[in-house]
């Protein structure tokens, strides 16, 4: 774009009608209105025009300052070679049709060649032909036939492809459009870092502190190498912390402790599930020895009472050991 714009700028400059009026100037400063500049006027506002769109092209790069509208902007530019298939395929449609309803016999003055029909057909594909006109047409039965032909081949069947083509395309696009977004920013920075001076480029890097220790929070010194944003205390509620912090010196040369197996939160999660688990063994055979006990009991009453003392006194002793 950058080229287009700077050859644009020289054919402008060669069509400049101020230079072309020097010496027929009529003691105007300045003018622009003399015979030799106005056979050069118009080429020259059709190039300033362009060069205008140029112009407008290159800001298009200033949509990276926000990842939404850059990828709006690069799904845009996927979406247009759907967009020239389109049109290919209406010029293609249009051509045909012009050069076929200027063989017919009529008198048609809106089809009188090949650059008229071309023109109507055109104007009926975007809506712009009245409707005085197709009552005109009836008067050419053969030409109305193909008029329609066209409107439904155009209209009804081209614009409807367009639209799948543009759904198609859309949904393809829209699950890597940002970080494609991103990938593009990454892009135009990199073409435009060698254009930054040495002097500007080191104060920047400064301005970003980079050497100095981010906070996790308020007190809580993180690593060196990155940059702090802030965030609202309620947008990520954490209620356990993630960081293991050890004790002692901070050099970087000291060994890095070793986790304890005792600290760790599964470990001992593992340990309390297993106590309960053999208090509960534990509780279920108690409750089954209890229940054996009582019976043994019973049936030493009623055989005797000295018998069911020393069955009582086994039992005492056996509930003691246990």
């Amino acid at each position: 774009m950058s080229l287009v714009l700077l050859v644009m700028l020289i054919v402008m400059f060669a069509l400049e009608p101020i230079l072309h009026c020097f010496g027929h100037d009529e003691g105007i400063i300045f003018n622009e209105h003399c015979v030799e500049g106005d056979s050069v006027l118009f080429p020259y506002s059709v190039i300033s025009a362009l060069a205008l769109f140029c112009y407008f092209g290159l800001l298009i790069d200033l949509a990276v300052f926000s990842t939404r509208v850059s990828a709006f902007v690069l799904v845009i530019g996927r979406l247009l070679a759907e967009l020239m298939l389109f049109i290919f395929a209406l010029v293609f449609f249009m051509l045909a049709f012009a050069c076929a309803c200027s063989t017919l016999e009529q008198d048609d003055p809106d089809f009188a060649g090949i650059p008229k029909s071309a023109m109507s057909l055109m104007k009926a594909s975007l809506g712009m032909m009245g409707g005085e006109h197709y009552d005109y047409l009836t008067n050419y039965p053969a030409l109305f036939l193909f008029v329609v032909v066209y409107v439904v081949a155009t209209v009804v069947f081209l614009l409807n492809l367009l639209i799948a083509q543009l759904s198609c395309a859309y949904s393809a696009t829209f699950q890597d459009m940002v970080g494609l977004a991103r990938l593009n920013r990454c892009k135009i920075i990199y073409e435009t870092i060698p254009s930054v001076s040495p002097k500007r480029w080191t104060r920047f890097v400064e301005s970003l502190r980079l050497d100095e220790r981010v906070e996790f929070g308020e007190g809580d010194l993180g690593i060196t190498g990155g940059i702090q944003v802030m965030e609202p205390s309620n947008l990520n509620i954490t209620t356990q912390d993630q960081i293991k912090r050890f004790g002692g010196s901070t050099s970087q040369e000291a060994v890095w402790p070793e986790e304890a197996g005792g600290d760790d939160e599964e470990d001992r999660f593992e340990r309390m599930e297993k106590l309960i688990e053999k208090a509960m063994k534990r509780m279920s055979k108690g409750a089954k020895g209890g229940k054996s006990g009582t019976a043994g009991g019973s049936s030493s009453m009623n055989s005797g009472g000295e018998s069911g003392g020393g069955d009582e006194e086994g039992s005492a002793s056996k509930s003691e050991g246990e």
